[in-house]
Formats: structure tokens, sequence, C-alpha cells
């Protein structure tokens, strides 16, 4: 993998010169083109929507954040909202901000980073090239990859979204009982079998299964 170029798809709409030399100088190499949704294609799969302070609180303001994470959530597997700035820079109110993080956690699964500025997030975004790189071959892609996902992909994905458990427990979990059905009619004890799975994260797991839902709507 020694010497693979690092390539990143920067939204011509959303560039900052100052942000693409601090990626190139991460080792990135930058194509500009116009991105349905988000600001940074890192993969088939991972896409970065990069929100300064004064820009989140204008999108929570104006309403267009959740439907920007909703499109960037239906186009790529894991995207990701890399928020940049201090908190300190705020002017809403905290229970505003921490209200509208806390939905895009729980309500549209969407991961949030901070940044504390430029360079920062040059370097987060290498990482997750880097990252997606050791994978094997996924080139950036402007349209999302959800219909490039494999059935293993979705597997996990929907095993590593239980609470306590990422991606390489998921893999666990899918090796020992050989589906998610079979993870589903699995005992506490039985999880408890599978590295890293404790008696509380057991339970956890086994009651967020097998609990009745209760919502409504």
């Amino acid at each position: 993998m020694k010497g693979r170029v690092l390539r990143v798809i920067v939204d011509q709409r959303e560039r900052n010169q100052e942000l693409i030399s601090l990626m190139e100088a991460n080792g990135l190499e930058i194509e500009l083109k116009t991105l349905p949704v988000g600001d940074y294609a890192i993969s088939d799969r991972v896409c970065v929507e990069r929100k300064t302070v004064s820009d989140f609180e204008s999108s929570i303001m104006s309403g267009r954040l959740f439907e920007q994470i909703k499109r960037l959530r239906e186009a790529y597997a894991f995207p990701i909202l890399i928020l940049e700035g201090e908190y300190e820079e705020f002017r809403l109110k905290s229970k505003v901000i921490n209200g509208a993080i806390a939905s895009l956690y729980i309500d549209y699964g969407m991961n949030v980073m901070h940044s504390h500025g430029e360079r920062n997030t040059a370097e987060i975004i290498a990482g997750l090239a880097k990252h997606e790189s050791e994978g094997g071959p996924s080139e950036p892609s402007a349209k999302g990859g959800f219909k490039s996902l494999t059935q293993q992909d979705f597997q996990e994905h929907v095993v590593g979204n239980l609470p306590g458990v990422g991606p390489k427990l998921a893999r666990a979990l899918l090796k020992r009982f050989g589906s998610i059905r079979g993870i589903a009619e699995a005992n506490a004890d039985e999880l408890m079998d599978v590295e890293k799975i404790g008696e509380k994260k057991a339970e956890t797991i086994h009651r967020t299964i097998n609990s009745a839902y209760e919502g409504t709507g």
C-alpha cells in the first residue's frame, strides 16, 4: 500500500483553497467536481460534510441542516459531519446546539467529528482516506456507494449499530453466529463467548434485539 495515491473529491462550490493546500500537504490528491451531496467524497461509502460553527448555526436556523444530512445519509453508507471551530464561538444557546447534535447522532445515525480548525480538518480527512485505502481499492465516488455495497457490508452495518458494537465487534459476532438471525437468537451467555463482550454488554445487546418496540406514530 506504500506509495498509493490517496484521492479525495472536493465539491467545487465549497472549496477552500487554504484547506485544499493543507490536505495536499497531508498527501492527498484533490479532484474538483460538483458533488450532489457533501463536501468531500473520501470513498464510495464515506463522504464528509464540513461545517464551521457559523455554518452549523446558520443551517439550524434556516432549517436546512437535517435535510442536508438526510440526503447525505441516503447517498453514503458512512457519512461524517466535521464540525469545525470551538464551542465557545457558538451564539445559540447550548441546549439548541446539543439538541441538534443529539438528533444527528440518534435520529440520523450521523457521525459527528469535532475539528479545532482547518489544519485539524485536513488531518482528519487524510486519516479517513488512509483508513479507507487500507481496506482495499475504494475510489471516491460523487454518487455515493450504497448500490456497490455487498450483503456482508450491510450485515456488518446493521450489527455495528447495536449499542456498544463497532465494526470489529460486528464482524466477530457475525463470524461466531453466522448471521444476524443467529445473533438475535443467541442468549446473553452465548454472546459472552465473543471476545470483548462482557456480561453488561451482552445483556444490552440481547435486550435491544429482543425487547418489544414501544414507539408510536
